[in-house]
């Protein structure tokens, strides 16, 4: 029977440290709530005697997101009375509270940040979860900079404040300065001897990213005994950031042959927290994050594209739909094979092409690809059209289902403080239309006017605006997700022209829901 690993999560304090990404008291409920339905095993909700705002946050998260039994809740403190006082007021109304505090054991932290003795520091330590212990039968103490820190040291720390009643001991890697190998010794001597001293308490690894290990420093703590993990979502954090909780939890469900062990994390919402934590903390997930980023299930090489279609374990280790995905994502690019571009034009209908009909309709395709960076399944019908118009072959089910789709013809937007408007005209087959919307900033009101246009219900549910190059010419890359009839849409547009690029991804967006919903299939 595999081994148990609790997760704890410190995305509402830790992660809060970054800078520009405080929540207020309604978003870190939010975010709790989510962290809730992710299964974590612990919260920390913050950092109370920092602030009157955040002791009332973890109070209400105590609350309302720690009513039940399934959940622990704590918050940090110094080793100090006036810090223990705030997290136990704070904590004590969940169901399942503990006091977390921090003290350091490293020479750096006890001789240059403290300025006192070894024992001056190892006495606070104790008296300080004595006192905890009071309160709350929980408690968590963490040793400040282990990484660093004389090993005989730090054991006697711990053995100290477990003999005064600690129950959880975390050994954190503040600076990131540890390295798999020697992190992995350090635990599996730590567990040895703290498993013989006394076997209930949990041995615990709080690792940062400023060299890139977090992740593999937590995993090979796991390996050598630890029980408990502490992560943040998307390794946001401190600096460089933390363990990112997704990545560990899916090398520990993906690897269970070498790790045999097992969360209570419900990796189906991996994506939705996410997506919660960027958007209300502002902080985008770089692309090519593992399992978090945009481009973690997307394939664009042909090569890649051609083992997928062929056998998706060639090139896939998790299915997305074990993180809350809908599916892998073959991108169409100039670097797309033949194989995916003939996939999907099968998916559409086109399923009896001759092979030099396929061979001249993938030039062309080449050749918008160039031009278009990204190429849609609405692109592809508009290319079998005009493929079918120059050769003299006749299909009208084409030419009607290609005459569903809008084209951007002109945009107009006016940005102001008091009246922002846009007018767009869009064509669809060979009717051109007008529309002229108000909104409470540029954006909304180009959205708008075209929603009137196109008459669908869509609810737009992200909206990002990137630099994908550099100059007064840099082009802007604008990525939006809708939501119609209950299935997700994700769509993007590139243009030196934000505004413009902007109102080519809901296009963009628009139809692939045509495509995808109100089509029915071709037969060439």
């Amino acid at each position: 029977m595999s081994r148990k690993i609790w997760v704890f999560d410190t995305t509402l304090r830790d992660g809060e440290q970054v800078p520009g990404a405080k929540l207020n008291l309604y978003e870190k409920l939010e975010v709790a709530q989510q962290l809730k339905n992710l299964r974590v095993d612990m919260i920390e909700a913050g950092f109370p005697a920092s602030s009157e705002g955040d002791f009332n946050a973890v109070k209400e998260v105590a609350k309302q997101v720690g009513n039940t039994d399934d959940v622990m809740i704590t918050a940090l403190a110094r080793a100090v009375k006036g810090d223990i006082d705030a997290v136990y007021q704070s904590v004590k109304h969940a169901e399942k509270p503990m006091i977390h505090m921090v003290l350091g054991t490293s020479d750096i932290h006890v001789e240059k940040k403290f300025g006192k003795s070894k024992d001056q520091i190892l006495d606070i330590g104790v008296e300080a979860v004595k006192y905890a212990k009071t309160l709350l039968p929980d408690i968590q103490y963490s040793t400040e900079d282990a990484s660093r820190s004389e090993f005989e040291y730090l054991w006697s720390t711990i053995e100290a404040v477990v003999n005064a009643g600690a129950t959880i001991i975390n050994v954190p890697d503040t600076v990131g300065f540890a390295e798999p190998e020697q992190f992995g010794e350090l635990i599996y001597k730590l567990n040895d001897r703290l498993k013989n001293l006394n076997d209930s308490v949990l041995l615990s690894v709080h690792c940062h990213n400023d060299l890139g290990l977090a992740t593999a420093n937590t995993l090979a703590a796991v390996k050598n005994g630890a029980d408990k993990v502490e992560c943040t979502m998307n390794g946001i954090g401190e600096r460089a950031g933390n363990a990112a909780l997704e990545e560990v939890v899916m090398a520990l469900n993906t690897r269970s042959d070498v790790f045999n062990v097992h969360t209570n994390i419900k990796t189906k919402e991996i994506m939705n927290t996410s997506k919660v934590v960027s958007n209300l903390m502002g902080l985008e997930v770089q692309v090519n994050k593992a399992i978090t980023g945009d481009n973690a299930f997307a394939h664009s090489s042909g090569i890649h594209q051609d083992g997928l279609l062929k056998s998706r374990d060639a090139y896939e280790i998790i299915r997305p739909a074990d993180v809350g995905l809908e599916d892998m994502e073959l991108v169409l690019t100039a670097r797309s094979g033949r194989h995916a571009v003939k996939d999907a034009l099968e998916k559409l209908g086109f399923k009896q092409l001759q092979v030099e009909q396929f061979e001249i309709i993938f030039d062309d395709f080449l050749i918008l690809a160039d031009k278009k960076k990204e190429v849609y399944h609405h692109d592809l019908y508009v290319i079998v059209k005009n493929f079918f118009a120059k050769h003299e072959i006749s299909s009208n089910e084409v030419n009607s289902y290609s005459d569903s789709f809008y084209e951007l013809i002109d945009l107009q937007v006016i940005s102001n403080t008091i009246f922002p408007s846009a007018s767009v005209k869009i064509k669809q087959g060979t009717e051109e239309i007008n529309s002229s919307a108000v909104g409470s900033g540029p954006i909304d009101a180009l959205y708008t006017a075209i929603l009137q246009v196109i008459d669908l219900d869509i609810r737009l549910l992200e909206y990002k605006i990137s630099s994908i190059s550099r100059g007064k010419e840099a082009l802007g890359k604008v990525k939006v997700s809708v939501q119609y009839n209950g299935a997700t849409y994700h769509a993007n547009a590139t243009d030196t022209d934000v505004i413009k690029a902007s109102a080519l991804a809901y296009i963009n967006v628009v139809n692939k829901i045509v495509v995808e919903n109100l089509l029915p299939e071709v037969t060439v």
